[in-house]
This record gives structure tokens, sequence and C-alpha cells, in this order.
């Protein structure tokens, strides 16, 4: 199905005033979004207009009771300057099933994507040439009933809008295993990319950048001893010649670089396993020297290598000359991207209104 959406063009862009070799992740915005609103049952208003502040009304029900989704999705291009985007379809279905979690509408994938090639085609020219650079793509979705009683709106409002960023992390990565708060259990909206899980993380990540690490990898809500991944990204561990990563349980996020990366490995004949994975399990590798490599991946970390680990009085230091899967992962993954390596599994498609 083909949506009719209305276009409102700025006067004048402000991309000039962009230093693309200088993009700290997360504070630019392009000129335009896309905006829906849901009311009576049906998405209606769609509209592509300049990006802009929205007034809300104090009783907004997503500031009292969380009912807040979000995606997070990347543009890049080929030698050409096509736009490209990867796996965009994935991002709708994960959409959805956070939707549904949140007791939220869903958005029908065919609006979703068609918004997502509209827009970015529209912003193409914000897409960051440099290497490692790209333009992030912000899906959104909240509440937008003036109530206060604690139940499902009826009401809510989507949004897109894209920002031209350069890499999420410039260095390798030091983690703190969090052992007395806990992001998520089965059960609960773990697997759903909704606001008020990042919410939770803030207070543990303040206190690991107060002791000199990067992010925080969080273990289980209920033995805490399980790995489940890190405030940013999901996690890989190369033990001896074996990648691992944590089994999805319904308390971690499904990765689409978690997923892609998983395909690609197994394409390439590494020996790959999805299982529970004990934190005690990977010190003693670390401490024995079997613990080769640990690594994030994610749509904004992209392939992370991970410097440091530390839990409890115990830090094992990886050493750096010596990952050799994690950048591969990266040369390839961002490869696919920009079409410099054979997108053999057809992830890759062109933005195009």
């Amino acid at each position: 199905m083909s949506y009719k959406f209305n276009v409102t063009r700025v006067q004048e862009s402000s991309i000039s005033k962009v230093d693309f070799n200088n993009l700290p992740f997360g504070k630019t915005f392009s000129d335009h979004m896309f905006v829906a609103d849901y009311i009576n049952g049906a998405w209606t208003n769609l509209e592509i207009r300049p990006v802009a502040p929205i007034p809300t009304h104090p009783g907004n029900m997503a500031w009292h009771y969380g009912q807040a989704i979000f995606e997070g999705m990347k543009a890049t291009r080929d030698a050409e300057g096509h736009a490209l985007l990867f796996r965009p379809e994935l991002h709708a279905v994960r959409l959805n099933n956070s939707a549904k979690r949140m007791s939220m509408p869903e958005v029908p994938e065919d609006l979703f994507l068609q918004a997502i090639h509209t827009l970015v085609d529209m912003e193409k020219a914000w897409i960051p040439p440099q290497t490692g650079s790209a333009l992030y793509i912000r899906p959104f979705m909240y509440a937008t009933d003036e109530t206060i009683g604690v139940k499902a709106s009826d009401t809510y409002k989507f949004i897109i809008f894209v920002m031209p960023v350069g890499p999420y992390y410039t260095n390798p990565v030091k983690l703190l295993a969090q052992d007395k708060y806990v992001r998520a259990v089965v059960g609960g909206v773990g697997e759903a990319k909704t606001a008020g899980n990042y919410a939770a993380s803030l207070l543990p990540s303040t206190m690991a950048r107060k002791e000199g690490f990067d992010q925080v990898m969080w273990l289980d809500g209920v033995h805490k001893k399980y790995i489940q991944e890190v405030g940013t990204m999901n996690i890989f561990f190369v033990v001896k010649d074996e990648i691992i990563t944590p089994n999805l349980d319904g308390a971690i996020l499904d990765g689409i670089t978690r997923k892609s990366m998983l395909e690609l490995f197994k394409d390439q004949g590494y020996k790959v396993t999805e299982r529970p994975i004990t934190i005690d399990e990977i010190i003693e590798a670390g401490q024995s020297g079997d613990l080769v490599e640990i690594f994030g991946t994610g749509t904004a970390a992209v392939i992370a290598p991970v410097s440091h680990l530390k839990y409890k009085d115990t830090t094992i230091e990886l050493d750096m000359a010596k990952r050799q899967i994690s950048k591969w992962a990266y040369d390839t993954i961002n490869g696919i991207r920009n079409r410099t390596v054979t997108d053999k599994f057809g992830w890759i498609v062109e933005a195009k209104p």
C-alpha cells in the first residue's frame, strides 16, 4: 500500500553549518522529520515537515507512565552517492514487537518503510562520507493522551528524525560487570526497545564511568551470574576458537547487528554458539588465556572491541593486537553497508521515495 504524505520543506537548509569531520554522536539534526498521529484506531496526519519542538500537555501519559518505544537505524552511501539502508524491514518488525509488549498500536510495515525511504532520500545530502560515519535514523512512538490514570493511551504520535553521526566509540571499550543493579528479567520488557529500559541503566552507567569504565555489562536479574548484554550493544566472546554470545531468553534485546553477524560468522565457517554464559566462566577463560576477544555489536556501536572487563575485584585486560575476528566483523559489516564488500544476503536496499 502506498501512503500520501504532506511535505513542507525548510526555507533554507542548515547543512552548511555542519562540520562533517567533527560529528559528536547524537547532537546534530537534519532539516526534516516524519510525523504521524494515531487517532480513533488509525494512523493519520502523515507528514514530513521541518524539525521543530512538539508542544506536549503536562498530563501527557508518556511522561507519567512510560509508554515510549524507539528504533535505531543507519543509512550510508556508496561510491555513486546512493543512500543505502541496512535490513530496514527487520527494524519495522522489531518496532512492532516493542509496541505489542508496551500495549501500543503497531505501525503498518509498509507505512514504516515508506516513511523511512522518503525521509532518508530527502535528507541524503546529510549522510557523512567519512569512513565509520553514517546517518542515524531514530523512529519512535509515544503516548499522547492527556490523562492521569494508569492505563494504555488511546492516542499516539510516531516520529522519525535523522542525524549525521560519527563513530559511537573511537577507542576500545572498558566494561564493568554490574553485580548489584539489573537491567531486565525474563517476563519483563528487556526485549522491547522502550525508554524505561535505558532510564534504569543511567545510574549504574554513571557509577561505571566514575570508576574509569565506558559501559556496564549486565548480568541476569535472578542469579546475577549469567551475562546478558551491554548498555549500548549485544556482547560476543571468543574463547579459543569458538565465538559465543548469550542466547535470547526474553530479557535480551534481539539486536539486528547481532543477528547479522551470527549469519556472517556461520557463513565463514566459524564455530558459533548461542547459550547461557556465566561471568565466572568468562573470568576463568580470561585468567587462563583462553579468552581471546570480547566485542559488542549494535547499530550505533557497529562492532566495538573490548579492552578491559572488570568483575568484583578481578580485571581482565585483552591484547588488542590479537583481535582478528572483531576486526573482520567491523570491516565486513561496514563494507556491506557501503557496497565495498559483496552483499551476498541482499541486506542492502537503496532509499527510494
